[in-house]
């Protein structure tokens, strides 16, 4: 009865420590969204200056109609967008973006009304100061494992049927979007700061997201690295491989266990490897390219 009672209540505290994971999960991309759609709202359109993604498109319809809310359109494309992709890529990916959306398009409904005009009266550094902010919030957002769909949806969607990389892609797509905002605003100097826009997102989202499709190499020395892979492999569905290894020191023999994953994978891999042994020596690095399955295909 003891046992059975001690049994239940680890179980309890798992469920809790899985639920409150969840929800520091949530409160960083909620965050992070804050953050993306207040560098739109207070600093990029009030001056009419657009940029990239589902945003970017919204921003133009607005300007284009001066009636349509940025937030319901930013709604209306993603869900157009999840739509077509859920079998393509999955329930989990597009209700994880169908979430986001949700929030991305209150925020924006909330927002984009509070900041009728600037709140930095020089264009340039309006522009420069927004699109860091926005930058900053999804990257953020995405490395707590969120997503604001648009751009990711088309280029993911694509990228599994043809060989063409995510940030041609996604780059392509931007560029079309930017430069179509010249045909609403017909202004040329607002088309520069649109893509300055871009510009400026695309080096602070890669400086807080670590790059497009980076991955990393663990190497774990560990007395559990056999409950470690098995953690792994049944949590993130990543696979390890073990390596026999010589200790110079203590002349004994061991495994070494060698993991590599994706960016969005590095923190979980991390978190599990500390709760299964706190004392394990780990070395993390970044890899250059990878190729093979569930990776990048060579392309030359």
């Amino acid at each position: 009865m003891p046992f059975a009672y001690c049994l239940k209540k680890m179980e309890k505290k798992l469920t809790t420590k899985v639920v409150l994971k969840e929800m520091e999960n949530y409160f960083f991309i909620i965050l992070g969204l804050c953050l993306f759609t207040f560098g739109w709202s207070a600093f990029l359109i009030p001056y009419e200056v657009s940029g990239g993604g589902v945003a970017g498109a919204a921003s133009i319809i607005y300007f284009a109609t001066g009636k349509i809310p940025i937030g319901v359109t930013t709604f209306v494309l993603n869900a157009i967008l999840i739509a077509i992709a859920w079998r393509v890529l999955g329930t989990k990916f597009c209700v994880n973006s169908l979430i986001c959306t949700f929030v991305m398009s209150g925020f924006f409904s909330f927002l984009q009304p509070l900041f009728p005009k600037p709140i930095v009266d020089d264009m340039f550094m309006s522009v420069i100061i927004g699109s860091a902010i926005a930058a900053f919030g999804i990257g953020m957002a995405i490395n707590w494992g969120g997503n604001t769909g648009g751009i990711d949806i088309i280029a993911l969607m694509i990228g599994k049927y043809r060989n063409i990389s995510y940030g041609r892609i996604s780059l392509a797509c931007n560029i079309v979007i930017v430069g179509s905002s010249y045909f609403v605003i017909h202004d040329v100097q607002r088309l520069v700061y649109s893509f300055v826009v871009l510009l400026v997102s695309i080096i602070v989202s890669d400086l807080v997201i670590d790059g497009y499709r980076q991955t990393y190499q663990f190497m774990v020395f560990s007395m559990k690295n056999e409950e470690i892979a098995q953690k792994i492999g049944s949590t993130l569905h990543r696979g390890a491989t073990f390596l026999k290894g010589y200790g110079s020191y203590n002349h004994q023999e061991k495994d070494v266990l060698l993991i590599v994953a994706h960016r969005t994978d590095k923190s979980d891999i991390t978190r599990i490897i500390k709760e299964i042994d706190p004392d394990a020596f780990i070395t993390i690095s970044k890899t250059a390219s990878v190729f093979g399955k569930n990776f990048d295909n060579i392309k030359i």
